[in-house]
């Protein structure tokens, strides 16, 4: 049985983690089309755009696996107080800055916040849960994520008017109202990690486990891949959604509700996922929601009227809110336990490395072909991320894994114990 001690947080710490979460990703949510506007403001293209988006994931791009490796052996906790001040520092600096060189450097910082605070709060997620709870909970923990992602781009929308050449200080006030939103995660972040575990992992070997072993393990590059190609569908979605608005006279609060749309849907997603999971299991699941949202993204690329468009945003956040807290669960579950939080860092250099090379492309392909080809690329992106999950539920199949309760091939069944002989055996 086990003993909660007193420094422990309880079970109200998955709650405040989400509440912090919901704050700190409203907070980007609201500034990532917020920088968009504002650089259009000061004159960017879509290539200029492109590359302000890719910046916001170059830092993590090289800090997520020493991040990962030091939360291995240490404490979560303080990364999220720290990913918070950067976040908020970014956003408010970015709403100063009068250049498109001062944004993207802003918008560096801000990225290498939410990078930090990520990996704290996913590696808290995976070590406080027990593993038949990290689906539901990396579930729930995503929940805060699309709480934010529903938010922020309403809020955004809202407060950014183009209205008499007004774009310029209406995005910086948004800007400046987001690192406000990102200091309210503080208020939550209050005893969420257990105390004791440190003291216990201290006690294991300090063995280096090579990020080479860690993926060959079976499972974590297909989780890696699948989580790459749905936040970058996200990312260029909240990118490049305000652009296309633009070009088909749109207007921002439309855009805001538009995107609000698509994270209310993937909130719904979640909330379902755990009876989706019993009848589909994890393979299945993540295979058609990957394949279907890869459909939905080339469809964005059609000048279809608002209320379409809407429909169409909206079956796509459902089908986008399944791939990132299974892609989390998968590798949690695949890597070996003592490098878990490398494992998950691993996992969000692959997400950063989709944002560094998906909006940059986006942009190369949206100067030469028009701002909704973008869209286009993501679907093939996340059709070729069905195709992977296929062909991995179809290895494990042939190499004899065990399924697990959730239908999802697991390690190779445990021998059965040697049953002890009876007297008239010894007979």
């Amino acid at each position: 049985m086990t003993v909660r001690t007193s420094q422990e947080p309880g079970r109200s710490w998955l709650l405040r983690l989400v509440i912090a979460f919901a704050f700190a990703q409203g907070a980007v949510s609201m500034a990532r089309p917020a920088v968009s506007y504002r650089a259009l403001s000061l004159g960017a293209d879509e290539r200029a755009i492109g590359v302000i988006t890719g910046v916001y994931a170059l830092l993590p791009l090289f800090a997520a696996v020493p991040l990962g490796r030091r939360t291995d052996h240490g404490r979560c906790a303080p990364l999220l107080p720290f990913g918070v001040v950067l976040i908020a520092g970014g956003c408010a600096l970015s709403g100063r800055a009068d250049s498109l060189t001062a944004m993207a450097a802003w918008s560096g910082v801000m990225g290498l916040g939410h990078l930090c605070f990520v990996i704290g709060a996913q590696s808290i997620v995976a070590r406080q849960s027990a593993p038949a709870e990290q689906d539901r909970n990396f579930g729930h923990f995503t929940i805060g994520a699309s709480l934010g992602q529903l938010i922020g781009p309403i809020a955004a929308g809202y407060l950014i008017s183009e209205r008499d050449g007004a774009m310029a200080c209406t995005s910086a006030l948004a800007l400046l109202v987001s690192a406000a939103v990102a200091a309210v995660s503080f208020g939550s972040l209050w005893r969420i990690e257990h105390r004791s575990a440190p003291a216990a992992r201290r006690a294991e070997p300090a063995a280096k486990v090579p990020v080479g072993r860690i993926l060959r393990a079976r499972g974590v590059p297909a989780g890696i891949f699948i989580s790459l190609a749905v936040l970058s569908a996200t990312d260029i979605l909240t990118a490049y959604l305000p652009v296309v608005g633009e070009h088909r006279g749109i207007a921002p609060a439309t855009i805001g509700l538009l995107l609000s749309l698509r994270a209310a849907a993937t909130i719904a997603c979640r909330l379902v996922m755990t009876p989706m999971l019993t009848v589909l299991g994890r393979t299945a699941l993540l295979t058609t929601t990957c394949l279907l949202a890869g459909v939905l993204c080339a469809g964005l690329a059609l000048p279809v009227p608002v209320a379409a468009l809407a429909v169409m945003l909206a079956v796509l956040g459902f089908c986008l809110g399944v791939g990132q807290p299974l892609s989390m669960t998968t590798v949690v579950q695949a890597a070996p336990p003592e490098v878990r939080s490398t494992a998950l860092a691993l996992r969000l250099t692959g997400n950063r490395l989709g944002q560094v090379a998906a909006p940059a492309s986006a942009g190369l392909i949206a100067g030469m072909a028009g701002t909704a080809a973008p869209f286009v690329m993501l679907g093939a992106l996340l059709v070729a991320a069905a195709g992977l999950g296929v062909r991995g539920g179809r290895r494990d199949r042939k190499a004899g894994a065990a399924p697990t309760r959730d239908g999802e091939p697991g390690a190779a069944p445990a021998p059965r114990p040697r049953r002890r002989p009876t007297d008239r055996n010894r007979a």
